[in-house]
């Protein structure tokens, strides 16, 4: 059996379009963040005799699928077919046409032969196109807004950024956007035994960074940090979450005043919570920040930028907000009990939630790296602010699920302490005012939208 799809892009070119596919990343990038999908292997790239392993889950099941590339022509197609894997045979077509007016027009054709014989011919059509169909509304979606945000700087040089927390849900997603846009990424890693090509070592708790190891670097990207989630706040804890990101701040910051030829730009991570519970009160970058832990934190790991700040560099403090993805995060834990019919809001539900579709926080941050007008706090959030009892009302519709058992409040202190008061029922509404003076262009404004296209579920 054979499945067709396709889409149009006006404004790139076939070659354009391929050389997409054809960099680093791309199979991350088209991997669809409900999937749980995990690269084993792969050898080659996309040109004839190129080799990928894929490790699959699926519930409590899990299966490895081998792939092979052929029928290379640059510009034009390329071919993935199954060695060996849960179908009988697969054979995926990748080709890009030139579109009548200019642009592309991606087609993907499947070949396709279902395992288990007369019982699979019989059943498994109509389940193979409705996985391909959610597939590929997601693929094409991505593909056109990352080709869109790549476009927008298209006659600026690429760029060599460095990233801290280059293997977490944000900085995994930053290093496929980049290198897909042709960028070049190294990444920062704390364990000298994942030394290879493309990584720099380095210590933030023993204070180790050889300056020479960022020299050619144009700027770099910090996101590294312990959760604040893991666990209930302990002393313990609240010390080494507030260190664990002050000190690796301050590290990067101070190598980085000293250099000479480094890098000119450092964008640093940090979080809505720096501006404490808030209520109803609509905040921008201007705010002071407020009481509590987090924006006791938030204080301390934006005050570690300053030498580099004093040094001349362009410093760019991220106050991120909860990032949409359900590969991760916040809504990463939420997603089991909502599937289940157990969601429902947390406490009155009248707490802000500011929130971000994580593919925006990506572009947003590849924004930053070029927009020289960008620099202080930037609020990393959505413009469209919601409480907690319209978010899990839209997550409920998003997955087909009621939301109608609600959390007391003294519940989740109970069960959290102070990390569920300052977490989950303090809120903050806030707007991205600088982003939106900079021309910046949120994809997914409204709460909803963002959560469809991250699980799949577009209409």
């Amino acid at each position: 059996m054979r499945f067709t799809f396709r889409t149009e892009l006006p404004h790139h070119t076939p070659e354009q379009v391929f050389d997409w596919h054809e960099r680093p990343g791309a199979l991350e990038r088209l991997t669809p963040p409900w999937g749980d999908v995990q690269v084993l292997h792969r050898s080659g790239g996309i040109e004839d005799g190129g080799k990928v392993s894929l490790r699959l889950r699926r519930g409590p099941t899990s299966f490895r699928w081998d792939l092979r590339h052929r029928d290379y022509v640059y510009g034009r197609q390329f071919r993935d077919e199954q060695v060996s894997g849960p179908m009988k045979s697969w054979v995926h077509t990748h080709s890009f046409l030139p579109r009548d007016g200019g642009g592309t027009v991606a087609q993907d054709e499947i070949d396709v032969e279902p395992p288990l014989g007369a019982a699979g011919a019989a059943f498994a059509p109509s389940l193979i196109r409705g996985e391909l169909e959610r597939l590929f509304r997601f693929r094409y979606q991505r593909l056109f807004t990352d080709l869109s945000r790549h476009a927008a700087f298209a006659e600026r040089k690429r760029l060599k950024v460095a990233i801290t927390g280059a293997s977490g849900l944000v900085g995994a997603s930053l290093r496929d956007f980049l290198t897909t846009g042709g960028h070049r990424v190294v990444s920062l890693v704390r364990d000298s035994r994942k030394l290879e090509e493309g990584t720099i070592f380095w210590n933030p708790a023993a204070g180790v960074l050889d300056p020479a190891d960022l020299e050619g670097v144009d700027a770099v990207v910090h996101l590294a940090g312990t959760s604040i989630a893991d666990g209930r706040w302990t002393d313990e804890r609240r010390r080494a979450i507030k260190q664990s990101r002050a000190r690796g701040t301050e590290l990067l910051a101070r190598t980085l005043a000293t250099m000479r030829d480094g890098p000119r730009t450092l964008i640093s991570a940090s979080a809505v919570g720096y501006y404490g519970d808030r209520g109803d009160r609509v905040v921008d970058e201007s705010e002071p920040s407020g009481k509590g832990f987090l924006a006791e934190v938030c204080r301390a790991w934006e005050g570690a930028v300053q030498p580099a700040e004093r040094a001349g560099l362009r410093v760019v403090r991220l106050r991120i907000g909860v990032v949409l993805s359900p590969r991760g995060g916040a809504l990463g834990q939420m997603l089991l009990p909502f599937k289940l019919g157990a969601g429902g809001r947390l406490g009155s539900g009248k707490q802000y939630l500011s929130w971000i579709d994580l593919d925006d926080l990506v572009g947003l941050m590849h924004h930053a790296l070029y927009d020289g007008t960008l620099r202080g706090p930037v609020n990393a959030t959505a413009p469209n602010p919601v409480t907690n009892a319209v978010f899990t009302s839209a997550l409920g519709r998003a997955l087909g699920r009621p939301t109608v058992l609600p959390v007391p409040a003294l519940a989740v202190k109970a069960l959290f302490g102070d990390l569920g008061t300052e977490a989950l029922l303090w809120g903050q509404r806030v707007m991205p005012e600088k982003a939106a003076r900079a021309g910046f262009d949120f994809f997914y404004e409204g709460v909803e939208e963002s959560l469809r296209f991250q699980l799949g579920r577009m209409e």
